[in-house]
């Protein structure tokens, strides 16, 4: 496809209140430095997609709120690479209005749609299976990347696609349907079958088909976007009259679990959401005692399989501990045992952290 046909769409607008004392809701987990390598995880995100889209197509959806720091985090984009919502309506208003958008732009356009706070290791398989879904986009298809499960993990969803092809790496194939996050026990025969793979939330499909799929399975919504004047100066109180009238629906419950024309491509690419503390620990280097930092000059006696991030690279001591995540935000400081981390939400609303 031409060079100037495709478009990034970064989704920035969260909270990332499992990332918490960093993570703030003045300043989420996708501008924070995560991994200790003086890049944001919205930064990074920019630049692997870079690697494939024009730095001048590739746009950053957020709330209005995060606007300036989108701006602080990528100066080299233009302010009207930032389509800022300007309230919180999950992931399907904001994209329709993306979407819209950009067709104005080129009515040929292909949207890839990435979340801000993904670590993507073996860059060049991920651009290399990203372009088998860019060509399959082009077939009218709406188009994900499945992640090749390493265990029966409940905290995410899965991709059900045909039983009948053998899977492997680069593998196109036609989802059946998506399921969502599932009990332990579903979570191993998911795995087991083999042909249920993690949804990354990564999607790829043209503005036209995309379109054309809430014209047909949510048509009030696409009628109220469509009344809003893209270009004019009416555009921004167009804007903020359907986001208040519209419904708060994922992506994934508006068109996805009605479309029969989905398409997953099957990829090898190490890959972590990065929903959690946990997570992170899981791509972190470690000592022999599986104890793992960042930003921390942390001392070990007796204590095993623990993660250690500090604001400050403070001298710390830590006897005794097993299995514990300790996060240092300088005015803030979490202590808690990994099994109890989705536990985190609840008590933060518990403590008056979060609402």
């Amino acid at each position: 496809m031409k060079n100037n046909e495709l478009f990034g769409l970064i989704m920035a607008g969260g909270v990332g209140s499992r990332f918490w004392p960093m993570s703030t809701e003045e300043k989420p987990k996708q501008f924070l430095d995560i991994l200790g390598i003086g890049k944001s995880l919205l930064q990074l995100t920019f630049e692997r997609l870079n690697k494939q889209i024009p730095k001048e197509q590739i746009y950053i959806l957020t709330n209005a709120s995060y606007a300036k720091l989108v701006k602080e985090h990528l100066p080299m984009i233009n302010d009207n690479q930032i389509i800022s919502e300007p309230e919180r309506k999950n992931t399907a208003p904001c994209i329709l209005y993306a979407s819209l958008k950009i067709k104005q732009i080129n009515p040929n356009s292909t949207l890839v749609i990435t979340p801000s706070d993904h670590l993507i290791l073996q860059e060049n398989r991920f651009h290399e299976q990203l372009s088998i879904a860019i060509n399959e986009a082009q077939r009218e298809n709406l188009v994900t990347l499945g992640i090749k499960p390493t265990r029966p993990d409940v905290g995410y969803g899965y991709i059900e696609f045909d039983s009948s092809i053998a899977p492997k790496a680069g593998q196109v194939a036609k989802v059946h349907q998506f399921r969502e996050k599932p009990s332990h026990e579903t979570a191993k025969e998911f795995l087991n079958s083999g042909n249920f793979y993690w949804n990354a939330g990564i999607f790829i499909w043209s503005t036209n088909t995309i379109l054309n799929a809430f014209q047909k399975y949510q048509i009030d919504l696409y009628n109220l976007f469509l009344q809003i004047r893209i270009g004019s100066s009416n555009e921004s109180s167009d804007l903020a009259m359907a986001f208040s009238n519209c419904k708060d629906i994922s992506i994934d419950y508006a068109i996805l679990e009605h479309a029969d024309n989905i398409s997953v491509v099957l990829t090898d690419f190490d890959w972590s959401d990065l929903g959690t503390w946990g997570s992170l620990s899981e791509k972190t280097s470690s000592n022999d005692e599986g104890n793992s930092t960042i930003n921390a000059n942390a001392h070990f006696f007796n204590a095993t399989q623990n993660l250690v991030i500090s604001s400050d690279s403070k001298k710390i001591l830590i006897d005794g501990l097993n299995n514990f995540i300790i996060v240092d935000s300088g005015d803030k400081l979490l202590i808690i045992h990994k099994e109890n981390e989705s536990k985190l939400k609840s008590y933060l609303q518990s403590i008056g952290e979060i609402v």
